[in-house]
């Protein structure tokens, strides 16, 4: 009976994962569009310090070690190209983002959550612009 118990609670653990697409509001077509998913994990223990009245200390972690340099790096289109926006590549990069969440979904992950943000251009001068949407997935 014990080893039942041993055996049913490794079964409990849950894994997550967050996959993050970025698509360019950037007038004229000159951003970057593309889906990002980590191939290696990091653990944020290693990253993060605890700050006390005893311990003020800051967290000395570098940004290079910080930095994951095995990704997936999946082309989108851009929102916009010359002549505005062209609503042809917000489709293709539905069909594509649909594509990455269906094979993930076939490898056991379920989507549980989506956020999404925009920075959006600020006029004339600006010229810059995202919209980011966050994937998290559990399995």
């Amino acid at each position: 009976m014990a080893f039942g118990l041993l055996s049913y609670s490794g079964i409990n653990a849950q894994e997550f994962k967050v996959i993050t697409s970025v698509e360019s509001i950037v007038p004229s077509g000159m951003g970057r569009s593309r889906i990002i998913d980590a191939k290696e994990e990091k653990d944020y223990e290693t990253y993060t310090s605890t700050q006390t009245e005893e311990n003020n200390s800051r967290n000395k972690s570098k940004r290079g070690d910080i930095r994951v340099k095995n990704f997936e790096e999946t082309k989108l289109l851009n929102f916009y190209n010359i002549a505005g926006i062209r609503f042809q590549n917000i489709a293709a990069n539905d069909a594509v983002i649909s594509s990455k969440l269906n094979k993930m979904a076939k490898e056991g992950w379920e989507l549980i959550h989506v956020l999404s943000a925009v920075e959006s251009d600020a006029g004339d001068k600006d010229g810059q612009g995202i919209f980011i949407t966050r994937y998290i997935f559990k399995k």
